[in-house]
């Protein structure tokens, strides 16, 4: 048996055994990840998608995804390779590439407008390792990497990917304790200090979702958007003001469906209050 020090559950993983995220397994008396390389969806997209607005705008990127997730949101829009049934029975079955030919496979896009290869979809860092061997070799063939994550893993995970890591978004999903417990079953703490490192060493975006009765108070955006708003980079200087925040349209999908889409006019209501302390606040699937 042993520990994992990827995010807060701390998995306790017996041999041959995965933890919670359904991605890492003990081997051997260690936790590594089991779905190294187990690739379950590669496609070129503009860069908007990942979103990102203030990071090579125009530009495509080859977008990446294993599976698991150690997050539980009952709305996500990517279950069937995160954490559904069928992710974790499909687990095994996954297309495994190397990092090498993933990085060959980046390069031949640059022809198409490429700039290097975004690791999304399900949750990077369960897999932490294949991202650092793999976005290592992306610099090295003078390409960008950008990471899509929940911003759910302690800082030596973060900090051991720092130096190969150009842009991320990270979801911060709510503003609550009761949001990120009860709900997605996270930890705000974890990601409140995740985005406050990350800002010191990359260009870093920022997406809440609003659902419905949920985290969708007026309250709750304006704490949310000042706390954003006081962010420092590593001299210390003031910094959050100029983070973009994508603020997003609900659908209902997955286990959420007992609710109707969030109306417009919320969104942009929120949107305007986030402005009373962030420059660059977009809307999202409205």
């Amino acid at each position: 048996m042993a520990q994992c020090n990827v995010c807060f559950r701390h998995c306790e993983i017996r041999e041959g055994q995965t933890g919670f995220c359904g991605g890492r397994v003990c081997k051997d008396g260690k936790t590594i990840a089991g779905n190294y390389g187990r690739i379950t969806s590669l496609a070129l997209d503009p860069i908007e998608k990942k979103p990102l607005r203030h990071f090579h705008p125009g530009s495509m990127i080859l977008s990446v995804g294993s599976y698991g997730c150690n997050l539980r949101c009952p709305f996500c829009q990517n279950s069937g390779i995160s954490w559904s049934k069928e992710a974790f029975e499909y687990a095994h079955k996954a297309e495994t590439i190397s990092p090498e030919e993933l990085v060959a496979c980046a390069v031949r896009f640059r022809s198409r407008g490429n700039i290097g290869l975004a690791f999304t979809y399900n949750e990077p860092l369960i897999g932490y390792e294949f991202v650092r061997d793999t976005a290592r070799l992306i610099h090295q063939s003078g390409m960008l990497n950008v990471l899509v994550t929940n911003g759910t893993a302690e800082l030596p995970i973060l900090n051991e990917l720092s130096p190969w890591i150009d842009a991320m978004n990270i979801d911060l999903k709510g503003f609550s304790e009761h949001y990120y417990r009860d709900v997605v079953g996270g930890d705000l703490a974890m990601v409140k200090d995740f985005i406050s490192e990350a800002v010191r060493f990359c260009h870093v975006e920022l997406t809440t979702l609003i659902v419905p009765g949920e985290n969708d108070s007026a309250e709750e955006m304006r704490n949310l958007s000042r706390w954003v708003g006081d962010l420092r980079d590593a001299n210390g200087a003031v910094i959050g003001q100029n983070i973009p925040l994508h603020i997003s349209r609900f659908f209902p999908r997955f286990h959420l469906t007992d609710r109707a889409p969030t109306d417009v006019p919320l969104i942009y209501s929120l949107a305007e209050i986030a402005r009373e302390n962030l420059k660059y606040v977009y809307t999202g699937n409205c």
